[in-house]
């Protein structure tokens, strides 16, 4: 299966998501997809104005997330984007560690992965840069990467 497919799929079964998503309506759950969005968007080092629109309100319309409240979410990505882009490496450090909070449970960490990829795809585009992220974000979450196409 490709990554293409892969993509494909997540959007098509966005329902699902949500469904899965529903179990885990906590704050380290929301907080883990948000801080791995943040790190996909700046993932080539900057984010423009239309990007970070085109992200907000995909996370903002996003079916699977919509267990959560809207502010809420926003709020918690632009806090990690503006920390990723103010210090690269204190905010790497900071969103790493949200990320690896859903670590030790393997479906919360499927399903956070699975939400990053479908967030960093809502622009058609998913750049080998984004792949690369995605791939640490699966490092940390311990999923073997080639899982999701990303190794």
């Amino acid at each position: 299966m490709s990554f293409q497919d892969i993509l494909n799929n997540l959007k098509q079964s966005a329902g699902e998501l949500k469904v899965e998503a529903l179990k885990y309506r906590h704050k380290d759950f929301m907080r883990a997809c948000m801080s791995g969005s943040a790190l996909i968007a700046l993932a080539d080092g900057a984010v423009s104005a239309e990007e970070k629109q085109k992200m907000l309100r995909f996370i903002e319309n996003f079916d699977a997330l919509s267990v959560f409240s809207s502010k809420e979410m926003l709020e918690c990505f632009q806090n990690y984007a503006t920390l990723l882009e103010l210090d690269k490496d204190l905010g790497e450090a900071k969103t790493y560690d949200a990320i690896r909070k859903m670590s030790a449970d393997d479906q919360p960490s499927r399903l956070v992965l699975r939400l990053i990829i479908a967030i960093a795809g809502a622009d058609g585009n998913f750049d080998d840069q984004e792949k690369y992220v995605a791939k640490k974000i699966a490092q940390e979450l311990k999923i073997d990467p080639a899982e999701f196409e990303l190794a």
